[in-house]
């Protein structure tokens, strides 16, 4: 198995150093994955070379997939065969109740720390009473816009999805007929993944149709309100949005709209720091909202996303994993990711600490969001939460390349019964 899997992944071994260090025990080597979307893996390896400094232990980060489809998947494959590759898991904040049984219950390693942290999170995190995970930052969906270009042509942050569409296809046509032919006016994560599930869902929300499945677990999405608004989502391909949106991930669009080419970028809070760089073309014209609302009647709907950290059943050392943990997910630390680069903590009293709002201002205007954000239906569906999704981004996917709304969320709606019903949940 370890053969295998270092052929399949990249393993960066981190020297630390213990100088000064005291551990109780033996030096050990453990293990944590660390996704590489912007700057996530040098962040992860400078917090662990503190930790490693602290302690006297070593640890070996492992790349994996920035897709979460493909992490997720490489996952379950490894903990089936109760491999101790992995100590350290960073896992998506729905996947919880999917990983619950490979996972240890930090509640006796943790003490008061979860206190800290959203409850929401906490709750999120909690499968039959064991704490399996530990929120390190949390995301919601936001809208960011080319102000410069707004103000040029005289518009303000559009507050619905029709307003949105209007002024990308205005701007769009007249940066094109000024010379910019490659400017578009809409990116996203279009590409048949877990991102597209975040995108549609909150198209679908905030046209107040709905999260796919309701609390009860009966599946709502076959309504009017959602096929309005995955209709109007896939007018956006081939006019305001490429065709090649259809292959974006979060990194793809960021590279469009963070090169000067879109005016309108859906993305995580992470892409505001980058797109501020020194070595940015965009640097001090980008600005960041809430998404827009469904039409009049609808509502600003972000969707709950963030990744948070757990300690394998099968790790060697799961007493200096949870350690790791513990460091990794603590204010001082949550406040280095935020002010190098705008991830979102996970503990409230640091959205009114004034270096996180001085390299981060849109945080406090955030707060409302990420406390009222849509999350997706992981906890009604359990392990069969990836099934799900991937029921409902194939469908999405199929909508954007073309497929009228109607009959192919008639057609999702009647996959999902059968799923539930097969699941009974």
């Amino acid at each position: 198995m370890r053969g295998w899997f270092a052929a399949v992944l990249a393993v960066v071994a981190l020297a630390g150093g213990a100088a000064g260090a005291q551990p109780a025990r033996a030096p050990v080597e453990i293990s944590i994955s660390c996704g590489a979307l912007g700057v996530e893996l040098q962040l992860c390896t400078d917090a662990v070379h503190r930790w490693e400094k602290k302690t006297g232990n070593r640890v070996r980060i492992v790349s994996t997939p920035n897709s979460s489809t493909d992490r997720l998947a490489l996952y379950l494959q490894m903990l089936a065969s109760r491999t101790d590759e992995f100590d350290v898991l960073q896992i998506d904040v729905v996947w919880a109740g999917i990983l619950a049984d490979h996972l240890i219950d930090l509640r006796p390693y943790l003490g008061d720390a979860p206190k800290a942290h959203f409850a929401s999170l906490i709750r999120n995190d909690t499968v039959n009473g064991r704490l399996v995970a530990m929120p390190w930052w949390t995301d919601v969906g936001v809208l960011y816009y080319r102000k410069d270009l707004l103000a040029e042509y005289g518009f303000a942050p559009p507050q619905t999805w029709q307003e949105m569409t209007r002024i990308a296809r205005a701007i769009q046509a007249a940066e094109r007929a000024k010379g910019h032919t490659r400017m578009w006016g809409y990116v996203f994560q279009g590409r048949a993944y877990e991102g597209l599930t975040c995108n549609a869902l909150e198209w679908i929300d905030s046209f107040n149709g709905g999260a796919i499945v309701d609390a009860k677990g009966d599946i709502t999405v076959d309504n009017p309100r959602a096929i309005e608004a995955l209709s109007l989502a896939g007018s956006w391909v081939g006019t305001i949005s490429p065709r090649g949106v259809l292959n974006y991930d979060e990194e793809a669009a960021r590279g469009v709209f963070q090169t000067g080419d879109a005016v309108f970028m859906r993305n995580w809070p992470y892409a505001w720091a980058l797109a501020q760089g020194q070595d940015s073309p965009v640097r001090g014209k980008v600005g960041v909202v809430p998404l827009p609302k469904g039409g009049p009647g609808g509502k600003h709907a972000g969707t709950l996303g963030g990744w948070h950290l757990a300690v394998s059943r099968y790790s060697k050392h799961p007493a200096e994993a949870a350690s790791l943990v513990a460091f990794l997910t603590s204010a001082p630390e949550q406040k280095i990711r935020a002010v190098k680069a705008a991830y979102n903590p996970t503990i409230p009293a640091l959205y009114g600490d004034p270096d996180v709002l001085a390299a981060n201002p849109f945080f406090g205007a955030l707060l409302p969001s990420l406390e009222s954000a849509t999350a997706r239906p992981s906890r009604v569906a359990g392990p069969h939460y990836n099934r799900l999704s991937s029921d409902f981004w194939r469908a999405v996917h199929d909508v954007l390349t073309g497929d009228p709304a109607g009959p192919r969320v008639a057609e999702l709606n009647s996959d999902l019964d059968r799923l539930k019903y097969r699941a009974r949940w």
